[in-house]
């Protein structure tokens, strides 16, 4: 296993800050306990807007050069986490932003969405079969709100499981690896009503000159579709709000809230969620684990 440690957890994302955002508090706490944690980022977010005016310059439609910034922001976020791990699928540049759906950009044939599934998995399978996770964690099919590179960071996810399983499939990738549980990163619907309850009552504290909805937060489902929540100390929600701010072009982050690049306030949820969709449940039925890795150490 060249000396990787016992428990092994990859996170696929579509740009950097995604990570941080929805899974900050689990990368640290799994860190910080000794298991290996790695993410793979799909492009380098070429496509996003710049909150700091100082630097509206980095833009796709000025000087382009925010996806070589957003690399560097990442590797401080990740500094901020203890994940020594992050990688981009087919490294740095390989695929591009492919901005918001319908975009012209997305039609570039260097863009994400543009890719071909199967040759973009091929990619992530030498890193599963590398790393040999127990975990994965990734987004749902419509990518947590639609945006088509996470649309398309799902497709590869899962896509890149299957073929990494293998015995036939590319040997030249490493050796076959079947990894144990696959998570879609999820909130419940009650923590966000909580959320945007406790937003407006904080609403004239904040420095957001307007307040996000509901709808604005990926990955909202019924509460009862949640099979894991990771809790948080004080320690690791400090780690995942760092990170968060390390992102500095796409996050604004103003004590337990947060904006991005709209300057829409949204709560900054400490616990976080996921849905399992492959592999055994760790708890009882109607229960949730409270550990992505229960079930699988053994």
């Amino acid at each position: 296993m060249n000396g990787l440690p016992a428990r092994r957890l990859l996170f696929v994302h579509a740009h950097p800050d995604d990570e941080s955002i929805n899974n900050g508090v689990t990368m640290a706490k799994y860190a910080a306990q000794g298991a290996h944690v790695a993410l793979v980022t799909c492009t380098l977010g070429e496509e996003g807007e710049v909150i700091p005016p100082a630097l509206a310059h980095l833009t796709a439609d000025r000087d382009d050069t925010l996806g070589p910034h957003r690399i560097g922001e990442l590797a401080a976020a990740m500094a901020e986490l203890g994940v020594h791990d992050h990688r981009f699928l087919g490294g740095p540049g390989r695929f591009r932003d492919s901005g918001m759906m319908g975009a012209p950009q997305n039609r570039r044939p260097e863009a994400f969405w543009s890719a071909d599934v199967d040759e973009a998995a091929a990619y992530l399978v030498e890193v599963i079969r590398e790393l040999r996770p127990q975990v994965l964690v990734t987004y749902d099919p419509d990518g947590g709100y639609g945006h088509p590179d996470h649309i398309q960071a799902h497709r590869v996810a899962m896509r890149a499981a299957e073929l990494a399983a293998e015995t036939a499939y590319r040997r030249d990738l490493g050796d076959p690896h079947t990894i144990g549980k696959i998570y879609w990163n999820r909130v419940p619907l009650s923590v966000v009503e909580e959320g945007f309850a406790r937003l407006g009552a904080a609403r004239t504290e904040m420095s957001f000159p307007g307040l996000a909805s509901p709808r604005d937060v990926p990955g909202v489902v019924d509460d009862e579709r949640i099979t894991a929540e990771i809790d948080a100390d004080e320690a690791l929600v400090a780690a995942k709000t760092a990170a968060m701010r390390a992102h500095a072009t796409q996050i604004a982050v103003d004590g337990s809230f947060f904006a991005l690049s709209n300057d829409l306030a949204q709560p900054l949820f400490a616990r976080e969620y996921y849905e399992l969709v492959e592999g055994r449940p760790g708890a009882a039925a109607g229960e949730r684990e409270h550990d992505l890795f229960a079930g699988v150490e053994a």
